[in-house]
């Protein structure tokens, strides 16, 4: 039974969507601002957090920036249908999906879906390949799904479990450019809709997380209007 926690000041929809998930099997706990989450989270991970960004206390964004710290815990943001700095804002900092309010609480659990499935099959990847199969090295970086270890110039980069999949789809083929649909196709399931933006900002972050440790960091180049491509040094 996977484990989700909503984090929301909006009592109605604390009420409402956790009526949703546990009918769907989830186990859901709710808070109605981000420092109560923010101790509890700290304390027990669950498998998936949906905040809301704009709450009391402490919001989403704070809620999320402290979490990535020490978690890659996958994050749905909620934000209001005009927060459009708000949603690629949150992207950027490492969130794996946003929905706008008012929102389908059936589109919304079927975006849970698709992110667990996508962080189960990370972690599993068969259970049939060895470690030493499924790790690969393409100049100065290393991957290892089954392990969703990622080591650039000899040092760790953490990364949520979206960027893993859209680093490992463009490495896997050095120089090969992959559309931005395709990209799609690899970090989401088939029936959750998202568009070109959120594709470019999980490439920002991954990026800059990247070029955090390595400033020079060069290797996925844009080829604008057709879509992204590793490049191997």
């Amino acid at each position: 039974m996977a484990r989700i926690v909503l984090v929301d000041d909006d009592r109605n929809i604390l009420t409402s969507v956790s009526i949703a998930l546990e009918s769907e099997g989830y186990e859901v706990t709710t808070f109605t601002d981000g420092v109560s989450a923010l101790s509890s989270l700290l304390n027990d991970e669950p498998d998936l957090g949906v905040f809301d960004i704009k709450m009391p206390r402490m919001d989403g964004m704070e809620l999320l920036r402290r979490l990535r710290k020490t978690s890659e815990m996958p994050v749905i943001f909620l934000t209001s249908k005009d927060d459009e700095i708000d949603e690629v804002l949150g992207l950027r900092m490492g969130a794996d999906d946003y929905m706008r309010k008012p929102f389908s609480q059936r589109l919304l659990i079927e975006r849970i879906k698709a992110i667990l499935r996508r962080k189960e099959a990370n972690e599993d990847n068969d259970g049939l390949r060895s470690p030493e199969d499924s790790s690969f090295t393409r100049g100065n970086l290393q991957m290892d799904p089954l392990r969703h270890k990622v080591v650039w110039k000899g040092d760790d980069v953490s990364l949520t479990v979206t960027e893993f999949l859209l680093l490992q789809s463009l490495a896997v083929r050095p120089g090969v450019v992959k559309s931005r649909d395709q990209l799609m196709d690899v970090a989401y399931d088939d029936q959750v809709y998202v568009d070109d933006r959120t594709i470019d900002s999980h490439i920002k972050r991954l990026r800059k997380k990247l070029r955090k440790d390595d400033p020079d960091f060069s290797s996925i180049e844009t080829l604008y209007g057709i879509g992204y491509r590793f490049i191997e040094t």
